[in-house]
């Protein structure tokens, strides 16, 4: 197989370059996240993670619905008029705020589901960040369509610091939910912020002229199918908040935090290039398929390589980040980090889905995957809260083969081999990983995490560095090696 040519010139070099850019900020916000995670639980305990979580996994459907799958229609469109982004504005944030109002008038409904009164006032606040997002939204959109990922990084960056900031203060003053509550708050707020003064823009009245009917069409395909997405992502919160109380909640979210989000941020640089570049590159064939292949593998050699570390050292990591106090949490971190292998993997089908305009079918293969995980996850719930976090392991490994069915239903070119090989090969090797960040954290019980963890770290490395004895390894990374030298020649003679 080839690497994507010399003639994918601009769009190579800035997928590359862009990919750089928002990876170092997304490394840092990863940072700040990480961060968060360990000064706030040591700050506040389980059943306040777990109620902020009950709050969230219900009136964070709010969210799904004020983007409205607007945001990816305006970066896919092959032409956006300044007419049609003033619109789609205004449609961002009309939404914003008639969720927000329902958000608020739902509380006193979240708290009867969970029988707990508290949680009125949480969400009543919490709405105030879905207003803010609607605001926001266009204006990243437009950052995100005119290529500009150092100010998307900046932004996401600096967000998170203010929203920390103003979450250890509030933690501080012993009010316990309430300083995640301001966290959130805090971060969307900044977030609108730093947007607004990126963009160099300011939206004008709306204009019943500029057409906006295809941008919903396909924004309803997309916010249908991340609402479905959305119920697949939090039905293991509702099931565990509402049959083991807020402590196994709080308790599961940490590990959840630690391992699903901070997966979901390692992979969003990369989707936030991808998409853009492969939307641009819709008709070109081989190439586009090479880009997509290359991506996938460049996943395997970098995000899953740190998924596989974790389910190995989930003990000594959990011991490290969280204390003592968290120790059930360790055995949910490795069956997440499981999910995340495999989800991560897939990613390359949902570049494909969302570049090539193709939502309808990804709705109905949504629909689908998401049936198989609350399936799984009903029948884990009978074994606890461990249960549930293995239904939720088991859900992506029966997926992710449907997923490329299913668009290989739709576009026939796809190379439907060749990229479930490349999964089923790199899970392989995050097993592998895995294994041996295992051994070397028992091996070095005795001294501590702070010994096990590096150790665990430097296995899985080499591990890896003994894969690369298989032909097949060395030809993977020779094929990123490939492209990379390819994309740098092209800066250079530009440059030149």
């Amino acid at each position: 197989m080839s690497v994507p040519s010399a003639g994918s010139e601009g769009l190579g070099r800035r997928a590359v370059r862009g990919a750089a850019v928002t990876s170092a900020g997304q490394g840092l916000r990863i940072a700040i996240q990480l961060a968060s995670v360990v000064i706030m639980a040591r700050l506040l305990s389980p059943a306040d993670f777990g109620l902020f979580a009950m709050v969230m996994s219900i009136a964070g459907i709010a969210e799904v619905f004020r983007d409205f799958g607007l945001s990816q229609a305006a970066v896919q469109a092959p032409v956006l008029t300044k007419e049609q982004r003033d619109n789609l504005f205004w449609i961002n944030t009309a939404t914003g705020a008639a969720l927000a109002v329902l958000v608020f008038l739902s509380s006193w409904g979240i708290a009867a589901l969970y029988d707990r009164a508290e949680l009125a006032p949480l969400a009543q606040l919490a709405s105030v960040a879905f207003l803010l997002n609607g605001l926001a939204t266009q204006f990243r959109a437009s950052l995100n369509r005119m290529l500009r990922f150092g100010a998307l990084a900046e932004t996401d960056v600096i967000a998170a610091i203010a929203g920390l900031g103003l979450g250890i203060v509030v933690a501080l003053t012993g009010v316990g939910p309430w300083a995640l509550i301001w966290q959130f708050v805090g971060t969307s707020f900044a977030t609108l912020v730093l947007v607004v003064a990126f963009a160099h823009w300011l939206p004008g009245l709306p204009k019943r002229d500029a057409p906006v009917g295809g941008f919903i069409r396909f924004g309803w395909n997309m916010v249908s199918m991340q609402m479905v997405t959305y119920v697949g992502n939090n039905v293991d919160s509702v099931i565990i908040g509402t049959r083991f109380g807020a402590a196994q909640l709080g308790i599961y979210n940490r590990a959840y935090q630690l391992v699903m989000n901070t997966a979901n941020q390692l992979r969003a640089p990369i989707t936030s290039v991808a998409v853009p570049v492969l939307s641009r590159l819709q008709g070109e064939g081989a190439r586009y398929w090479d880009f997509v292949r290359v991506g996938q593998v460049g996943l395997g050699y970098t995000i899953v390589v740190v998924l596989g570390f974790a389910i190995g050292a989930a003990v000594p990591l959990t011991a490290l980040l969280l204390g003592s106090r968290w120790a059930e949490a360790a055995p949910v971190l490795s069956l997440l980090a499981t999910a995340a292998v495999f989800q991560t993997l897939n990613s390359a089908s949902y570049w494909v889905y969302v570049s090539k305009g193709i939502t309808g079918p990804l709705f109905r293969y949504n629909l689908v995957s998401v049936s198989i995980k609350v399936a799984c996850l009903l029948i884990g719930s009978l074994w606890g809260m461990i249960g549930v976090a293995i239904g939720y392991a088991i859900a992506p490994m029966l997926s992710w083969p449907i997923s490329l069915f299913w668009i290989s239903r739709v576009v026939h070119d796809i190379p439907v081999r060749t990229l479930a090989w490349g999964i089923v090969r790199m899970a392989l090797l995050a097993g592998w990983g895995a294994l041996w960040a295992f051994a070397a954290s028992i091996l070095t019980a005795e001294w501590g995490p702070w010994v096990q963890v590096p150790t665990a770290a430097a296995a899985t490395v080499a591990a890896y560095a003994v894969a690369a004895l298989l032909p097949i390894v060395r030809r993977d990374l020779s094929e990123l090696r490939t492209m990379l030298r390819l994309l740098r020649r092209e800066r250079r003679q530009r440059e030149a």
